[in-house]
Formats: C-alpha cells, sequence, structure tokens
C-alpha cells in the first residue's frame, strides 16, 4: 500500500515538485519512496513496505527502461499471473506484485486490467509512446485523483498531494453543495476542487499530447443461474475461504478489523488473525455494546481482542484533522469514530482486513426487506399509491415515519432513491443553500438507472449504495482513516471470486421477512462459532444525537452557523433552527446539523485563510 504522484507539464519537469507532491502524502508510505524526472514527466511514490520488503522500490521500471510504473494497492493473483508470464518468457528480479503488474502490461497492454485481483490504483508512462496511463481497481477501493490545467496533467493518490504543484489552480466548486448536503459525502466525479476529478471505479484513461481518454474495464452484471440454493451457498463458502486465503498474503502480519456483526465476524472467523480491534463508546451514551459481542467471538476462537473507547472530547478535538485527511467533507459519523480504531491497530500491525462491501452484495441494509416485506402495498394500484405520494412530497411531513414510507412506495424508485441514507432532500437542501446553479440528485444517479433499467428495484438499490456509498463514503473512509496511520485495509467481500457467486444470487438469497444478507448468513453459520451470523444490521452507533444537545457541541456549532463563513453559503436563520429544533427535541435531525458542519469545518481546513 502506498502513495503516488505525477505529473505530465508543458514545461521541463522538476524534482522538487515531485518530491514536494509525494510529502504531503508521506503518511501513505514512510518506509520508502523514489522519484522518477524526466523532461516534461515525473512520477514519485511513498511506500509502505507489504510485500518483498527489500525489493519493490518504485518507480520500477521494464528491463529496457521504457515503461515506468508507480502503483498503490495489491494484486492478489499476482503469483498466478507471475507464472503465467514466466510461462510465456518473462523473467523476474524481485519477488514483487509490482513487477508483475509492470510485466503484465508489458504483455497484455489495458487488458491487463481485466486480469487483476485486487484493489489498485497505478500509472504507466511510456517513454515509447509518449503516453501515460491510469487504471483504479473495478470496486474503487483505492482512490485515484486527477486534473488538466492548461497542458499540465498531473494526479495523485489524494487530492492534498496537487496542491504543490505548481500549476494547480485551487478554486472551490459552488455547483455540488447541494448535492453533498443530500448523500453526506460527495457524489459526483467532480470534486469540490474545481477541475479535479475521482477516477470512477473499473475505469483507466490514456492521456497523450494534452488529451484525455477514458475507458471501462469493468461493470456490474447480474445474471441468473439453475443452481440450487445449497449449491449457491457451498459456492459462496469456497468463494469466500478462498478471498481470505488470498488476502493474508503478505511478509508481515494482517490483523483484522472486528465489529459485532456477521460481515467482519465471518472475515476473522475464517482469517483467526492474532489481533483483532474493537472500537465503541462510553455505555452511558449507549446501551448497545459492540466490545462484548467482539470479545465473545475472540474468546470462542483463541485469538487476542483489543478494544478502545472513545471519548467525547477526543472526538471532537480530533475531528478538524480528519477532515483535512480526508481531503473532502465526510458527515458520516462513523467515518470518525473509525479513526480511533485504525490508529489502535497501527501500533501492532501493518496490514488490517475489515468487512466493507458484504451489504451492498448481498443486500445487509434496512431498506431492502422492503422489497419482500411491504408487498402487500405495492398491489395498490400505482396511481393511487403515487397520489397519496404526492399528497406527502413536502420534505416537512416526509420527516414523519408513516408519513416517509407513503412517499416512498407511491415513488418510482428512481425519482427519489439515492442510497441507503439520504440526508436532506433536495427541495430542502437548494432552501438552505445560497448558491446557484445547483445539480440535482436526480441527475446524479439517473445514468446508473437508464443502465440498469431492466433490472428488479433490488438490484437498482444495489448498483446505488455501491457506487454512491460504497465508493464515496465508506471506502474514502477505510482508505484515509487507514492510511493516516500508514495501516494498510483490505476488504475480502470486495473480490472478483466472491463477486462471481454474488452476482448470480436469486432475491430469495438476498433479502426475505425475515432478514437480510439470506445467502451470506446461511455460509457464515458454518463457521462462525456464536450468534453474530444472524445479529441485525448496526452500523456504528455513534452518539452524536446528545452530544450535539449537550452544550459543549452544541455552541461549538451555534458559533460555526453564526459565523460570516457560514452566511456566505447558507442560509442562517434556516441552519440555526436547524440546530434549535434538534437541540430541544421538536424534530431529530441531528445528520442534517452535522452535515452543515463538517462541510464548515473542511472548508477552514483548505480555503479559509483566515482560519489557515
Amino acid at each position: 500500500m502506498c502513495g503516488i504522484v505525477g505529473y505530465v507539464s508543458s514545461k521541463k519537469a522538476k524534482l522538487e515538485t515531485i518530491e514536494a507532491m509525494a510529502n504531503n502524502i508521506i503518511h501513505r508510505g514512510p518506509d520508502d519512496f523514489g522519484y522518477y524526472v524526466k523532461d516534461k514527466v515525473a512520477l514519485g511514490h511513498r511506500r509502505l513496505s507489504i510485500i518483498d520488503l527489500a525489493n519493490g522500490k518504485q518507480p520500477m521500471k521494464t528491463d529496457d527502461g521504457s515503461l515506468i510504473i508507480v502503483f498503490n494497492g495489491e494484486i492478489y493473483n499476482y503469483l498466478e499471473l507471475r507464472e503465467e508470464l514466466k510461462k510465456i518468457g518473462y523473467k523476474f528480479s524481485t519477488n514483487s506484485d509490482t513487477e508483475v503488474l509492470l510485466k503484465g502490461y508489458q504483455e497484455w497492454g489495458k487488458k491487463v486490467t481485466t486480469k487483476l485481483r485486487g484493489m489498485f490504483a497505478f500509472a504507466i508512462y511510456d517513454e515509447t509512446k509518449k503516453e501515460m496511463f491510469l487504471a483504479r481497481d473495478q470496486w474503487g477501493i483505492k482512490p485515484l485523483y486527477y486534473a488538466l490545467f492548461d497542458k499540465s496533467f498531473m494526479f495523485a493518490s489524494e487530492i492534498k498531494a496537487l496542491l504543490p504543484n505548481p500549476d494547480f489552480k485551487k478554486e472551490f466548486n459552488e455547483e455540488i453543495l447541494s448535492a453533498y448536503l443530500c448523500f453526506n459525502s460527495v457524489p459526483t466525479s467532480e470534486t469540490f476542487f474545481k477541475g479535479v476529478y475521482k477516477l470512477e471505479p473499473g475505469y483507466q484513461l490514456t492521456v497523450k499530447n494534452g488529451k484525455i481518454k477514458k475507458e471501462r474495464f469493468f461493470k456490474f452484471e447480474f445474471i441468473k443461474t439453475n443452481e440450487t440454493k445449497e449449491e449457491l451457498i457451498e459456492e459462496l463458502k469456497d468463494a469466500m475461504k478462498d478471498s481470505v486465503e488470498h488476502h493474508k498474503i503478505s511478509d508481515v502480519e494482517v490483523g483484522s478489523f472486528l465489529s459485532s456483526g456477521v460481515d467482519s465476524s465471518y472475515v476473522v472467523s475464517l482469517l483467526k488473525p492474532n489481533k483483532t480491534y474493537t472500537a465503541s463508546f462510553d455505555n452511558k451514551y449507549s446501551s448497545y455494546d459492540e466490545i462484548s459481542y467482539a470479545k465473545d467471538l475472540c474468546d470462542k476462537l483463541n485469538i487476542t481482542n483489543k478494544s478502545y473507547t472513545i471519548t467525547k472530547e477526543e472526538y471532537l478535538n480530533e475531528f478538524p484533522k480528519i477532515m483535512y485527511y480526508m481531503d473532502e467533507p465526510l458527515a458520516d459519523p462513523a467515518a470518525i469514530a473509525l479513526y480511533f480504531v485504525a490508529k489502535a491497530a497501527s501500533k501492532d500491525v501493518k496490514v488490517v482486513t475489515s468487512g466493507e462491501g458484504a451489504d451492498e452484495l448481498f443486500c445487509g441494509y434496512g431498506d431492502y426487506m422492503e422489497e419482500a416485506t411491504h408487498t402487500w402495498y405495492n398491489k395498490i394500484p400505482y396511481p393511487i399509491r403515487h397520489f397519496a405520494s404526492m399528497l406527502v412530497s413536502n420534505y416537512k411531513l416526509r420527516e414523519k415515519r408513516g408519513l416517509n414510507f407513503i412517499y416512498r412506495r407511491g415513488q418510482k424508485l428512481e425519482n427519489d432513491f439515492i442510497g441507503v441514507s439520504r440526508v436532506f432532500t433536495d427541495q430542502e437542501a437548494n432552501k438552505i443553500v445560497k448558491l446557484k446553479n445547483q445539480i440535482h440528485t436526480r441527475e446524479i444517479v439517473k445514468p446508473y438507472y437508464e443502465e440498469y433499467k431492466n433490472e428488479s428495484n433490488t438490484v437498482k438499490r444495489q448498483i446505488i449504495d455501491f457506487y454512491f456509498w460504497l465508493v464515496n463514503d465508506f471506502l474514502v473512509a477505510v482508505d484515509r482513516n487507514t492510511m493516516m496511520f500508514s495501516l494498510e485495509a483490505r476488504t475480502p467481500f470486495l473480490d472478483k471470486k466472491v463477486y462471481e457467486v454474488a452476482r448470480k444470487l436469486p432475491q430469495e438469497l438476498k433479502i426475505n421477512k425475515e432478514t437480510s444478507k439470506v445467502a451470506l448468513r446461511e455460509a457464515a453459520k458454518s463457521v462462525i462459532p456464536n450468534e453474530s451470523y444472524k445479529k441485525k444490521k448496526l452500523g456504528f452507533p455513534v452518539p452524536l444525537r446528545v452530544w450535539i444537545r449537550e452544550d459543549e457541541l452544541y455552541f461549538k456549532i451555534k458559533e460555526k452557523f453564526s459565523s460570516p463563513l457560514a452566511e456566505k453559503f447558507f442560509d442562517k436563520k434556516r441552519i440555526l433552527k436547524l440546530l434549535e429544533n434538534h437541540r430541544s427535541g421538536k424534530v431529530d435531525c441531528y445528520k442534517k446539523v452535522w452535515n452543515i458542519y463538517t462541510f464548515l469545518v473542511w472548508y477552514e481546513q483548505y480555503f479559509d485563510e483566515k482560519a489557515n
């Protein structure tokens, strides 16, 4: 796991520029560094040594020096690909997956991305063609940002690494603010830095003569099968076992994050690492104890569990720093909590596994259950349901639980569903945000609905949750919080073999009237030694709802909402009313309050000169 940077300029490249870019993400790779600077091209690499500790230095060149690579990630099938390439006639001087990737590109060209099993973001410069090739894994586990300013193309693992480039123009992108409020993360390929883009999962791009050509090498495809329930569950067991075996390939110790749910419990029960890590909050804020469940599992597996109790004071004190490392505002409260468990794990290990991806592949969220539990309501003719929906379409009415159900079930999914946890409606966000020309969330998700228009609502939910919540929220949180402490996170559910089974599952093996993740729970039951396999989806319970009503955080937020900075972007009267409504208990709107507060804190880190 590493950090990569690079640029192709219209003028001579400079070593000091690429060094400054790489040093802004030194946390991603404190073990080693390397640079390639020639003519108008520069590549940089910060290394976190995981495989072939003695070798594998980057940038790495082919034997003839014509191809140069910088790579961030892990290729879990690199040993198999290495053997395939050796049979063709390639020789290897290291035991690293980087060399396999480089020589794989030498042999297969851009098609190499279709052969990779793993997580990756890499760039390869072709000296002969004067061409830069970049690619990002199909799951979006590893980040990759790029920008083109005038004739200068630049890329990096994190946006902050672009800032030292003298051709970079730092300008705030105003048009996605209301969309951020709805999603609680940035949902577009555009970022809040104007001109900077995320390369989407499963895409690769080529840069030549200042022109960018983007191609897609992977898309989710769901297929039907005649296999029985029993056969599919056995396949899933085998796929998960194989995935975990590949994900533990490392020359350093591999630990694991562990919550009380089925996902991480399944991975831990297969992996049986020496050490697991769990975080929770003081019991006075929650009756739910994540730690006791984790310790019970570890006791039964005879492995170690290290737990960490997060205090309100440290959560709030560390928050601004965490927002800097996130690059863009991320208002998911659990994303911040992950910082503390990553910090604890980094004291012992350099690699951890985590359970992200299971909910999207196997339908773990409560919303999916509606497709099985509320079929009775769907029997009401759609025009009647739609009429009832429009009667309660006002966002204030929709805050009420029963009326929200009537609204949702009287709309076509593509009219309103943007993922598992919408925060603001577009109507509400646009009343709060002062800026003009805000993009509507329906336009953001529309291409995905069109692409999967012939699929079931369940599959459509999976696609939207995958691309707009897993990729932009959960995986960003995992990557930044772990790399902040030079810790590599691996996600065994996001694996080719696991996907090949998940894509075949019929709806009854995803959800039924009793439970979610039907097939996954059945497969996990065979290896999890306690009852974690049947626990309901909880998420990570952060007591912000309570904290915002307490003086310390309430006054901190009120001060921020009353500031000239807040007035620049928001209707101050409306956002202060949200805060007061939550404080008084009139309306539970802590997520909305936290969304706005998160943006303001983040903005100060990157754009407010007075605060810096």
